[in-house]
């Protein structure tokens, strides 16, 4: 269910952080250097080390669009770099001189955060490099950081335990005793829990050994609430790092223990416990839009991870897909389907009806209307769109698909294959989806795409489909 895809050993020191961008991931370390690496295949860039700090580097964010990417250091000084070519943009003294422990973006990119060893708070604007506020907490260090997803406040964590929540006047709007022996990590999920009163989940983690998960709150601009939801325990020693995948279902961290437990955020249920560093995991990250994170320790290696592609949240538990071959699947696998496709409202229907694999396979527009009662054309539509994918699936295990039918982002067979600015073909909705994400670069050079223009392959459609009639039983109609 998840897999080890890669180990970054460039470090020579502690790695103390580790971010994503679209584009890169970054790392950072006590050996006084930032690393970037490319996501199209974690080959690092050429101007790779950025070097600059003359302390250990503590921690490195991007900002939201990817084009800059900040760092800060026991120096003092919070650094922007540009991602594009490594150079220098600007330093960002700290007034104090104090060292920075932790520095992060708002979502508009206005602002930069940076938190300091005396407890105080910097807010620089980003376009003018000058301190916009400035704060401080009672007691301790600054050591944690997270904005809202909607930019109205943002929330630190100190050592001494607190949480405290900052507008960007740098009102103080709440503070809470969050973990006993000090705050180590906090981290927003990017979903909305409740749009009306704009609710958020976020993580924070301690050296009390646990992990919290708080529902924050803003039914105005100045009311925020802060509510512990649950409590997350897996760890044996102090958790260093806590992070949320980006659909908000999953909440990675890593602790003292040497160990990285993935948890099922709305359950607290133990997912895996990944246990391939050799000393303390200091830093987690989830990658943007794609199945990855990245995990980071005193053991001078990044460990980069993947899900692997048929796990699916069911409402209680991440499942795997069903291994059994498609006509062997029973009402329970059905059901799983069901829910992976955004079908739950007709679970019961099928169970019901005892729907199975087999009798999956045989639904036809016809029996969903008239045998199971299913009034909406759409839905009735969308079951049987997904049956002809699962029977376009059921071939591809017949015979190894052909790597050049392959799309390169989604990696299934294609059914709209479309050739890019880069010359390479890809899944039509992938590649449509890549490029409104701002991804304006190739998913396979990571180069900049001179247009956005999409031309139709209709030859290497025409192959796919010569390829599934040639297949054995169960061949699926040809794609129109």
């Amino acid at each position: 269910m998840v897999k080890l895809i890669c180990t970054l050993a460039d470090h020579s020191d502690d790695v103390n952080y580790c971010a994503f961008s679209s584009s890169f991931l970054a790392t950072c370390s006590l050996d006084k250097t930032i690393r970037l690496y490319s996501l199209s295949n974690f080959e690092e860039l050429p101007y790779s080390p950025l070097k600059g700090h003359t302390y250990a580097v503590h921690c490195c964010c991007f900002s939201p669009s990817g084009h800059i990417l900040a760092s800060c250091s026991t120096d003092g000084n919070t650094v922007l770099w540009n991602t594009q070519n490594g150079l220098k943009l600007a330093v960002l003294e700290h007034p104090c001189r104090n060292p920075v422990r932790i520095c992060r973006f708002s979502p508009d990119s206005m602002y930069l955060v940076s938190g300091a060893a005396d407890g105080s708070v910097i807010l620089w604007n980003v376009q003018s490099l000058k301190v916009h506020r400035s704060g401080s907490v009672k007691d301790g260090s600054l050591v944690a950081c997270a904005f809202a997803p909607n930019g109205n406040f943002f929330v630190t964590g100190s050592s001494c335990g607190d949480l405290t929540v900052w507008d960007d006047k740098m009102r103080c709007l709440y503070n809470e005793k969050a973990h006993d022996l000090g705050v180590t990590c906090c981290d927003f999920s990017s979903q909305l829990v409740s749009g009306d009163k704009q609710e958020f989940q976020m993580a924070s983690s301690g050296q009390d050994n646990i992990i919290k998960i708080w529902l924050v709150s803003s039914a105005d601009p100045i009311g925020i609430e802060l509510k512990c939801k649950c409590t997350l325990s897996g760890h044996t020693a102090p958790v260093l790092a806590c992070a949320f995948s980006s659909d908000g279902q999953t909440v990675v961290s890593g602790s003292v223990d040497k160990t990285v437990v993935i948890f099922e955020a709305n359950t607290g249920n133990i997912l895996h416990t990944l246990t391939q560093h050799t000393r303390y995991v200091t830093t987690c990250a989830f990658a943007p839009d794609i199945p990855l994170f990245a995990t980071g320790s005193m053991d001078k290696c990044v460990n980069v991870w993947q899900f692997e592609p048929k796990q699916f949240y069911t409402g209680t538990t991440l499942r795997e897909s069903p291994n059994k071959s498609i006509e062997n699947w029973s009402e329970e696998d059905v059901s799983i389907w069901l829910c992976k496709h955004g079908l739950k409202d007709l679970v019961e229907i099928f169970k019901k009806n005892n729907i199975d694999g087999k009798e999956l396979l045989s639904l036809t527009k016809e029996s969903l209307a008239d045998d199971l009662k299913i009034e909406s054309l759409g839905l009735r539509s969308k079951v049987l769109r997904n049956i002809e994918e699962l029977q376009i699936e059921m071939q591809s295990t017949c015979e190894a698909v052909p790597d050049e039918f392959l799309c390169p982002i989604t990696k299934e067979l294609m059914k709209e294959p479309v050739i890019a600015a880069d010359g390479y073909s890809y899944e039509k909705e992938a590649m449509e989806n890549w490029i409104i994400n701002k991804r304006r670069s190739s998913p396979m050079t990571n180069l900049p795409l001179q247009r956005l223009g999409l031309t139709p392959n209709r030859t290497l459609k025409m192959a796919i489909n010569r390829w599934l009639e040639s297949q054995p039983t169960h061949s699926p109609k040809p794609l129109s």
